[in-house]
């Protein structure tokens, strides 16, 4: 199906360096290299296409949907994986999650139907739309309003001491002022 091309010895001329000129490579043979690695590439191309429509397979699905959500124990792990001794809920869970892939609904449906039944914390992470997005959308702009925030009181900060000028001390002059603070700043240096 696909053709190897070897490089054979040529009496093509080539520069100083052992290139081939670049007016020679439009020659018949570097065409069709070209044209048969135009080929592979739509193949492997299309083949990527047809693939990523590949229906999946009622396993990989379960697995999916369960690493999605908690077990109801308490114990804090996803509902497949959940090795609590003597957990009461992870088995009759894992059998409701089958029923409800078994039934054909789809996977937000089945979602819905434990957040119905166990409430909102079956979910190992929030469900995309309505209120949830704002427990995606919120640390992340927290965040970002305090890195933003922090560099406002910053150069509020440096600008207040940049126009600062010292207060002459009372009693004495601009001079004898400076030459105080001066010593004062020499003799409290580390």
């Amino acid at each position: 199906m696909f053709r190897v091309f070897r490089k054979e010895p040529s009496s093509r001329p080539s520069n100083a360096s052992g290139e081939t000129p670049a007016f020679l490579l439009s020659s018949g043979h570097y065409l069709g290299l070209f044209r048969s690695r135009l080929l592979q590439a739509l193949i492997v191309g299309s083949l990527s296409i047809v693939m990523l429509g590949a229906s999946e397979t009622p396993s990989h699905r379960y697995e999916r949907v369960g690493h999605n959500m908690m077990c109801a124990c308490s114990c804090g792990q996803i509902l497949l994986e959940c090795n609590h001794v003597g957990c009461p809920d992870s088995d009759r869970m894992i059998g409701e999650l089958r029923t409800q892939l078994a039934s054909g609904g789809s996977d937000r449906a089945v979602m819905d139907w434990f957040v119905a039944k166990y409430g909102a914390m079956v979910l190992a992470a929030p469900m995309r739309g309505g209120f949830d997005d704002v427990a995606w959308i919120m640390p992340i702009s927290v965040f970002l309003l305090a890195i933003l925030g922090t560099a406002l009181i910053a150069r509020v900060w440096k600008a207040r001491t940049h126009s600062r000028t010292p207060a002459p001390i009372a009693g004495l002059t601009a001079t004898e002022s400076d030459e105080l603070r001066e010593r004062i700043r020499r003799e409290t240096h580390y």
